[in-house]
């Protein structure tokens, strides 16, 4: 079994406190704080824990409210909102040191038959044509501090492989649009649900940047201040995670230091399994003088 798997595996085994409530640990996959895809995850996982009958999710709209800590775990909260024939509702709140730092509202539904039609993939060439993003980040791992260097080496559970990648110390202004391939980096169990809180923790891997491409943007510059506000995310079919998966984005909006960013996600023969929509800071700030140290950026 692949060890950053076997990991994320783990903190998806949330530990059951009491009736409703829940405990994850956290990892550090960027450098500073809590990566918001993690934190999706285990909601909807500690949701999914409360809900009767197999149910699968078919949305979630949630709300990043403060940075999160990755040395320390996360107590997850949930409220059961309604138990329907039809639909189940979940409010999650995820705490930490006392406060809240995450909300998220997830509904389940029954499995229905009914209209049927979708947005066709985008014509892109397979995986196979493109560089892995861990390959990529260790080409530039040396052209970063060193403070910085190990998080961009490290290989994560989740393979990528960009389409169109940015060189974020020469990043050129281009059209608000980019994709890039997905897969777990192993078999996973043939457990609808888990595969559900894995496209979750995957669907926040670089959707927040979109909005910056046209203006030459990347959140490791140092004058950029970078934070996911929110996340919605809609399942429209079953999808496998160990299986490739292309996911669409683009970015129709920014303004006021806000970028609004989309996303369609496709199985490899063309079926649209998940929709997501995100809002992130995307801030400029004063340069810092230059005896101070500056922290890594946020992701």
């Amino acid at each position: 079994m692949s060890v950053v798997m076997e990991e994320l595996l783990s903190l998806l085994d949330l530990e059951n406190l009491e009736v409703n409530l829940f405990r994850g640990r956290s990892h550090d996959y960027f450098g500073h704080n809590v990566f918001g895809g993690q934190v999706l995850g285990q909601a909807l996982m500690a949701a999914g824990r409360t809900v009767e009958n197999n149910l699968l999710a078919h949305s979630l709209h949630a709300y990043f409210l403060r940075p999160g800590n990755p040395k320390s775990p996360i107590v997850y909260s949930v409220e059961r909102v309604r138990d329907g024939r039809s639909f189940t509702t979940r409010t999650v709140k995820a705490i930490q040191f006392g406060e809240i730092i995450f909300t998220m509202m997830a509904s389940f539904a029954t499995e229905e038959a009914g209209f049927d039609h979708q947005f066709p993939m985008p014509d892109v060439e397979g995986p196979e044509a493109f560089t892995s993003e861990l390959d990529l980040r260790r080409m530039i791992a040396p052209y970063v501090p060193e403070k910085h260097r190990a998080w961009l080496e490290l290989e994560r559970p989740i393979e990528l492989r960009p389409i169109d990648p940015v060189n974020p110390f020469d990043a050129q202004p281009k059209e608000p649009m980019r994709g890039h391939w997905m897969k777990a980096q192993m078999t996973l169990p043939d457990d609808p649900f888990l595969h559900q809180c894995m496209l979750a923790f995957s669907s926040d891997f670089a959707l927040m940047g979109t909005a910056m491409l046209p203006h030459g943007a990347h959140f490791m510059q140092p004058d950029m201040q970078c934070a996911s506000i929110d996340h919605a995310m809609w399942f429209h079919r079953e999808a496998r995670m160990d299986e490739w998966l292309y996911y669409h984005m683009d970015a129709p909006s920014a303004s006021a230091a806000k970028g609004m960013n989309r996303g369609l996600i496709y199985t490899r023969d063309g079926r649209l399994v998940a929709s997501t929509a995100q809002e992130g800071l995307q801030r400029r700030r004063a340069p810092r003088p230059k005896n101070t140290e500056s922290s890594p950026p946020i992701a």
